[in-house]
Order: C-alpha cells, then sequence, then structure tokens
C-alpha cells in the first residue's frame, strides 16, 4: 500500500491543554466553555453525559489520532461542561438548586450568543445528547435543517411528551401508512 502524504501528526497532550477556558453567566448559572481551535471555523458543540466533562467523556474520540486530526483540522470545538461538571470543580453543595433540563438547554442558547455563533453541529452523550436535541426543538432549529412538520412532530410527542410512553409503537408509522 502506498504512503499518503496527507498524514497529520497530533501530540495529544498539547490538544488538551493549548483549550482556552471561558467561564460563562448565564440567567441559571455559570457554565465552563473550552474552546479549541479556529474559531473562524466551523463550529462543534459538545454536551458530555451526566457526571462527566468533555475529558472523560470524550476522550476516546479525542485521543484517537485520526479523528482527533479531522475533528481539530475541520472544526472549532466548544466543549460546554453543565454547573458543576467542569475540570477541578468543587463538590456540589446539597443547598444548591439542581438545574433543569430545560435549563440547561436554556444556557446553551447563552453560551452560542456569548460567542456569537449562528450555525452549530452538535454532539452529546445520553443525557447531554438529550439536552442538547431539547434544545434543537426549543430554538426550532430541527425546522431549520429541513425536517418535514410530520417528523417533528412525532419526535416531539415520542421524546418531549409530559406523557410517560410505554409502548414501543411508534406514531410515525400508522401516519405513513395512512399518506400512503
Amino acid at each position: 500500500m502506498a504512503e499518503s502524504n496527507d498524514a497529520v501528526s497530533l501530540d495529544m497532550e498539547k490538544i488538551y491543554l493549548s483549550g482556552k477556558e471561558h467561564f460563562i453567566r448565564t440567567g441559571r448559572g455559570s457554565v465552563s466553555v473550552i474552546v479549541y481551535g479556529d474559531q473562524e471555523k466551523p463550529s462543534l458543540i459538545t454536551y458530555p453525559d451526566l457526571a462527566l466533562n468533555h475529558v472523560s467523556c470524550f476522550q476516546g474520540l479525542f485521543f484517537c489520532p485520526e479523528a482527533a486530526s479531522l475533528l481539530l483540522h475541520n472544526f472549532c470545538i466548544y466543549h460546554i461542561s453543565p454547573p458543576g461538571h467542569e475540570l477541578g470543580a468543587a463538590s456540589i453543595c446539597p443547598d444548591d438548586p439542581v438545574p433543569s433540563v430545560d435549563d440547561l438547554a436554556d444556557q446553551i442558547l447563552e453560551v452560542l450568543n456569548f460567542f456569537g455563533l449562528g450555525a452549530v453541529m452538535c454532539m452529546g452523550v445520553t443525557a447531554g445528547a438529550y439536552i442538547l436535541s431539547l434544545f434543537a426543538v426549543m430554538s426550532n432549529m430541527l425546522y431549520f435543517y429541513g425536517m418535514c412538520g410530520l417528523l417533528k412532530e412525532c419526535m416531539l410527542q415520542r421524546y418531549f411528551s409530559k406523557v410517560l410512553l410505554c409502548s414501543f409503537n411508534v406514531p410515525f408509522f400508522s401516519h405513513f401508512y395512512h399518506i400512503w
């Protein structure tokens, strides 16, 4: 196999130490955002799972040289850590109010406004993915990116309904059947 001249050499220690951390005060508490890369590039927002921060949640991805070089070469990465999840965070006091997922989703909009970001690509893990999805629904980003009204309505009902859904029936399929 011929050698490729497109190889990129990365110092992984430097990647994690070269980010700039920002503490952003929002209407629902402070969040830590660590920014890696050129802010002129397209934005990639990450949001970790519960009890994790960007290092513990995404290190598997960013310590993979091929993935790290691809992401860092093409994006400016904004790692958002929810309150109390930033590196070196103190223990959370039991008397502190616990933010709801709605509060955490609202914080994302304030972070985007702080950095002047418009279009972003989001990547979250488990609870982080849920919060990013909730943010996208609340800010009507799903519609902006061309999701049809029926599919959007089904997603809203399925994932964000106040009613507990106990069946595996997906409403989209019954609507799909009636359309055809």
